[in-house]
C-alpha cells in the first residue's frame, strides 16, 4: 500500500454542517502509513490527554493502479485500479488546534481500510453509490458519492498535477454529514462502541472502539 491522499470538505453538507465555506479546488492533506488498520481491527483511542473527541468518516477510497502524473479529466479512470471504503479517524480536538491536520488524522489505526479492492471495472457507476455509517446500531451518516464536490476524475487530475501517483497509492475522497462533531451536542467515540461503514459494492467494516492499551515491547 503506497501513500494516502484524503480530500477535506468535498461534500456540501459536511462543509455546511462544519461551518465551512465551499472550497474552490480540493483540499489535500495526508495520512501516515501507520494509521492503517484493517476492516475489523479494533479501533484504539488515543490517551484522553491527547485527544478525547475521536469521530468517524466514511470515505470511498480510490486505489490508483498505475504511475499517474498529469492527467485530464477525461484521462483519469484509466489510471484507477478499483475502489474501497476508508475510515478517516480524526481527534477533532487536535484537528481544531492546530494548523494543519496531519497528527489530528495519523494516530496509529486512524485508517482503516477494506475489506476487498473491488476493481473498477466491477463497478457501474462510481458516481453514484451509497455510504451508511452506524454506531451501536444507529445510522449517523448516508449519502452518495452523487454529492462530491469533486468527482473521481477530478480529483485524480488534480491530485496527479500536484503530485505524481503510484499504483497502491489511495485517495479518500471525503466524507459526507453525520459525523460526530456535527451533532448537537458533539457526539464522540467512546470504548464500547460498535462502528459499521457501509459502501455499496465495496463490503463492509465493523469493530469495535477501545481505550488506549500500552503496548507492551
Amino acid at each position: 500500500m503506497g501513500k494516502i491522499i484524503a480530500v477535506g470538505l468535498n461534500y456540501r453538507d459536511h462543509a455546511e454542517e462544519m461551518g465551512n465555506a465551499l472550497p474552490s479546488s480540493p483540499l489535500l492533506f495526508c495520512k501516515a502509513q501507520t494509521s492503517i488498520a484493517g476492516p475489523t481491527d479494533p479501533l484504539m483511542l488515543p490517551p484522553e490527554n491527547w485527544s478525547s473527541e475521536v469521530d468517524y468518516e466514511i470515505e470511498l477510497g480510490v486505489v490508483i493502479g498505475r504511475l499517474c502524473s498529469e492527467v485530464s479529466a477525461e484521462d483519469a479512470m484509466a489510471y484507477v485500479a478499483g475502489y474501497t471504503i476508508v475510515n478517516d479517524v480524526t481527534a477533532r480536538d487536535v484537528q481544531r488546534a492546530e494548523s494543519q491536520w496531519f497528527r489530528a488524522k495519523s494516530y496509529d489505526g486512524f485508517c482503516p481500510v477494506g475489506p476487498y479492492l473491488v476493481t473498477a471495472e466491477e463497478i457501474e457507476d462510481v458516481g453514484n453509490l451509497q455510504l451508511v455509517t452506524r454506531v451501536n446500531g444507529e445510522v449517523r451518516q448516508r449519502s452518495t458519492t452523487k454529492n462530491l464536490i469533486f468527482s473521481v476524475p477530478e480529483l485524480v487530475s488534480f491530485i496527479s498535477h500536484s503530485m505524481t501517483l503510484l499504483p497502491g497509492d489511495i485517495i479518500a475522497t471525503g466524507t459526507p454529514a453525520g459525523i460526530g462533531a456535527g451533532m448537537h451536542p458533539p457526539t464522540y467515540l467512546k470504548p464500547g462502541d460498535v462502528v459499521e461503514l457501509l459502501i455499496d459494492g465495496l463490503g463492509q467494516h465493523r469493530y469495535e472502539v477501545m481505550a488506549y492499551q500500552r503496548e507492551e515491547e
